[in-house]
């Protein structure tokens, strides 16, 4: 064997390693029992420390400095070994282990804090994980921005700036488009009723499976919140449930299933290597939104859906443009993952301003729910009246993701050009959603994104797919038509 091919068959071992971490992670906010949740992250940490001693493993540094590419696919794999070797030897193993840990733990505290609306007990633990995530952006950064060193986690070659310019951008349209909405002297009425849960997860499962999700390689189960897991040929996926709320079990599926159809979409020949998996969370959430919004949200589809509701549910009798609209309603709103496509975007630009001022160490954890409650009255002109609603409501500070959030609006706005890419050679996408085929839409999305995974660089996979590059100006375009429309603004 050459080197390239010693360093291929190291790094599968270490990828089916890091699956069975995965898997531990799923089990642990699904099935595993409370009580074991200590344990668990010494599990958690034991395994850590062993996958970061193959990821440093000298061997791959000589490895990689022998190695030679002989096509496109090989460069791709050096590229993402090399990227990963270079980050992983400035994180000392005591640390990695640590994060490991402590994430672990505060997972399951913050869980207990938010069903108990107890902002304090979830404190200490949070400032244990932000302390642990600085000295690791630190080290990474080697005297840069520790922000921008995380953020490269989840979003290769991105600063922190270029999402701020970003978000500057966007701002003024979408509070423009917001006001405008909010102003009109059209309002959608709430859907009402009640919907069992088994009923919901019953039709969960059809949806997921109109998606495309295949449920030989996957399934489906409840959570605290909803998340995808997995890579290759076992990609799970989670829901909630309100039984005054189908839309939230709904589109929380629909939103995991994306995720979840761009890891089983990735061509097979990467499997358990660096390029078997999504490039990056922009343009995982590319899919995820997509999925949820341009195509499950459509007038067409949520024709089809209104269908399968009343032949399952005991509804109140609606048609099916007013049922459109009500999927579709803008309402001032405090939770990120129910928010309106108007409105959702908002809801990340506070959580970036919020980490990258704990991050930088001009926030800290103790006044954070004072400084959220403030800055989302400030945005969204209502008080925050509990930490559920509020600086509670996510899970992701808990384990860790700094840097993670500003990804959902950058696949936003990956999602509004693949869109726009997408109705022009799809023409006839409406009556095929109309029939419940999501198909053709879906196919497109495999062909053009899913299968590359890891092989092109995020920006590049949604040129490609495009034809241009990626911009927001589609996705503000599409929501002033969309909202617009519905409003009759």
């Amino acid at each position: 064997m050459n080197a390239y091919d010693d360093l291929i068959a190291f790094q599968r071992e270490t990828e089916a390693l890091a699956q069975i971490q995965g898997r531990l992670g799923w089990d642990q906010e699904t099935m595993m029992p409370r009580g074991a949740a200590a344990q668990r992250g010494e599990e958690m940490a034991a395994l850590e420390g062993v996958l970061h001693a193959r990821r440093t493993d000298p061997r791959l540094g000589e490895w990689l400095a022998a190695a030679e590419a002989s096509d496109d696919v090989a460069v791709a794999q050096l590229r993402e070994i090399r990227r990963s070797y270079d980050r992983n030897v400035k994180v000392p193993a005591r640390l990695a282990a640590e994060i490991a840990r402590v994430t672990s733990l505060a997972q399951g505290i913050w869980a207990e804090a938010r069903a108990n609306e107890a902002v304090a007990d979830f404190l200490p633990i949070l400032g244990e994980v932000l302390a642990l995530r600085r000295e690791e952006g630190a080290a990474l950064a080697e005297g840069g921005d520790p922000y921008d060193a995380l953020l490269q986690d989840y979003e290769p070659e991105t600063t922190g700036e270029d999402i701020a310019a970003l978000f500057d951008r966007m701002r003024p349209r979408l509070v423009a488009l917001r006001e405008r909405v909010l102003g009109a002297s059209r309002h959608p009425a709430p859907l009402s009723g009640h919907y069992p849960e088994a009923t919901q997860m019953r039709l969960s499962r059809e949806i997921a499976r109109v998606f495309g999700y295949d449920f030989t390689r996957g399934r489906l189960d409840l959570a605290v919140h909803p998340f995808s897991s997995g890579s290759g040929n076992d990609v799970r996926i989670t829901t909630r449930v309100n039984e005054h709320d189908p839309f939230n079990c709904f589109y929380s599926t629909i939103h995991e299933v994306g995720h979840a159809c761009y890891e089983l979409g990735v061509d097979p020949d990467f499997l358990l290597t660096p390029l078997g998996r999504g490039v990056s969370m922009g343009v995982h959430e590319s899919q995820s939104r997509i999925y949820e919004n341009q195509l499950g949200r459509s007038r067409a589809f949520t024709g089809w859906l209104l269908a399968r509701m009343q032949q399952a549910f005991d509804m109140p009798d609606i048609d099916a443009d007013s049922f459109y609209a009500t999927v579709n309603r803008v309402q001032p709103g405090f939770i990120r993952t129910e928010a309106d496509e108007v409105q959702y975007n908002l809801h990340i630009m506070l959580r970036f301003d919020l980490e990258r001022a704990l991050i930088a160490g001009d926030l800290s954890p103790d006044d954070l729910e004072a400084a959220w409650n403030d800055q989302f009255k400030a945005d969204f002109g209502v008080e925050v009246t509990k930490p559920s609603d509020g600086v509670l409501q996510d899970v992701h500070w808990s384990i860790g993701l700094f840097g993670y959030f500003p990804t959902y609006t950058l696949g936003n706005v990956y999602a509004g050009c693949l869109h726009q890419a997408l109705r022009d050679e799809v023409p006839d996408l409406d009556a095929a959603l109309a029939e419940g085929h999501t198909a053709p839409a879906t196919e497109w999305l495999r062909e053009n994104v899913q299968r590359h995974g890891a092989r092109l660089p995020p920006r590049e996979v949604i040129a490609q797919a495009c034809g241009f590059e990626p911009t927001e100006e589609p996705l503000l375009d599409y929501l002033e038509h969309k909202f617009g429309t519905l409003y009759r603004l």
